[in-house]
């Protein structure tokens, strides 16, 4: 049976550093940390996700404003929005939340964004020094990875990580920040094109599946006693539920957690170091 990793109650104690963190910095007479969000449209999975990032930015002490805007908003007007918040020398990070309009083009958005705020770390800027190792905002979800792993012992120095999945959000930041001094894995980044994906995934000490398949991971791609990491979050069809669905991850978890050594649950398992990473690099961007 595996050790179940926690995320719900890591990132609980990331954000109560961070509060404590807080408070030290308004303690010595410094304005509190402050964020601001910006919305376009009314996508629920957006405003839902959008209105939890409020209340963890309020939780811990950290200011924020969520600028809602209309679909019909020209890309024009968005990136005029963001210059200003560059100029605004009281806004400390800033997070546009995607998807946007078909209309607007997503990358010039990000890149229109201050590296110095670009707290999501989608900026090339940011990912340029992601990949040389130089310090800078981590990003949110790799990063929370690292964090379940650090908090929970596991040994990743000389370890085989296997990522299943190439997405600039996740499988490539992730493998950067595996391969840094100091966590020192061996990293494979496997996609829908490698060859014999399950034979590889058996030689993981670390497997992190991030492919948006759901129950993708199978028990013969287990290696026992290898640590798992699932960060997908995949709706099937439950007629049982009320909303008539479940949520499940990339790793079919029943199959998995008796042979695995660590494995992180969908739910409550990466999801919630998602934004107690963004609180992290909110208060990093009021300190730089």
């Amino acid at each position: 049976m595996a050790t179940l990793i926690d995320g719900r109650q890591i990132a609980s104690d990331i954000r109560e550093e961070v509060k404590q963190a807080v408070l030290a910095h308004t303690s010595s007479g410094k304005r509190a940390p402050y964020l601001a969000v910006v919305l376009v449209g009314d996508d629920p999975a957006s405003s839902s996700y959008v209105r939890g990032k409020a209340k963890a930015s309020a939780e811990v002490g950290i200011e924020s404003d969520t600028m809602t805007f209309p679909d019909t908003i020209s890309e024009a007007e968005l990136l005029e929005i963001v210059a200003r918040l560059n100029d605004d020398d009281n806004v400390d990070g800033i997070l546009v939340q995607l998807p946007l309009p078909a209309h607007i083009d997503d990358t010039r958005v990000i890149n229109a964004i201050s590296p110095d705020k670009d707290v999501d770390c989608f900026h090339p800027a940011s990912v340029g020094r992601l990949s040389i190792g130089l310090d800078g905002f981590a990003p949110a979800t790799p990063a929370g990875i690292v964090q379940l792993l650090e908090r929970s012992d596991i040994e990743t120095s000389g370890a085989h990580c296997v990522i299943i999945g190439r997405s600039n959000i996740v499988g490539k930041p992730l493998a950067n920040l595996m391969l840094r001094k100091g966590i020192d894995a061996t990293v494979t980044v496997c996609h829908s094109r490698t060859r014999d994906l399950a034979g590889i995934a058996r030689q993981a000490d670390i497997l992190v599946a991030a492919i948006g398949r759901a129950h993708f991971v199978t028990a013969e791609m287990v290696k026992p006693g290898a640590t798992v990491i699932d960060v997908g979050i995949n709706r099937v069809d439950d007629s049982t539920r009320d909303r008539g669905y479940r949520l499940v991850g990339d790793v079919d978890f029943d199959a998995v957690e008796p042979i695995a050594g660590h494995i992180t649950p969908v739910p409550g398992g990466v999801g919630p170091m998602t934004i107690a990473v963004l609180l992290q690099n909110t208060l990093k961007a009021a300190t730089m």
